[in-house]
């Protein structure tokens, strides 16, 4: 997402933008694409791991909303009162990984294995 791709996540970085839908959710049908197709493709004797590669993408793409849209960016209004420790951990660094509006000098937040450093006082 902050290499060749940033031309469709760098709208996520800026909140400039008058619209719900951001470039960057073009991400979730690209993964939601590639997962049919292996779904798809899975044969029990040619290609037996089509079906869990698909499931791997798919378990993938609900964590990233789940986590990522819902939770730290609040794109649906739940889990917003989770203090829990671990919960407001990832929150920031989700937010330090925002600080940076280009692509070369983000932090990587590690989504759900955030660097032990977030979680200090």
């Amino acid at each position: 997402m902050h290499g060749f791709l940033w031309s469709l996540h760098k709208d996520h970085h800026h909140k400039n933008h008058n619209s719900w839908w951001e470039r960057n959710d073009l991400f979730f049908v690209f993964y939601a694409a590639v997962s049919m197709i292996f779904f798809m493709s899975h044969d029990p004797i040619t290609f037996w791991m089509g079906e869990a590669i698909g499931f791997g993408i798919l378990a993938y793409g609900i964590a990233y909303f789940i986590v990522h849209d819902i939770f730290i960016h609040q794109r649906f209004k739940l889990f917003r009162n989770a203090n829990h420790w671990y919960a407001r951990g990832v929150r920031r660094a989700h937010k330090i990984h925002h600080k940076h509006l280009k692509k070369d000098k983000g932090e990587c937040y590690g989504m759900l294995i955030v660097p032990f450093k977030y979680f200090k006082k």
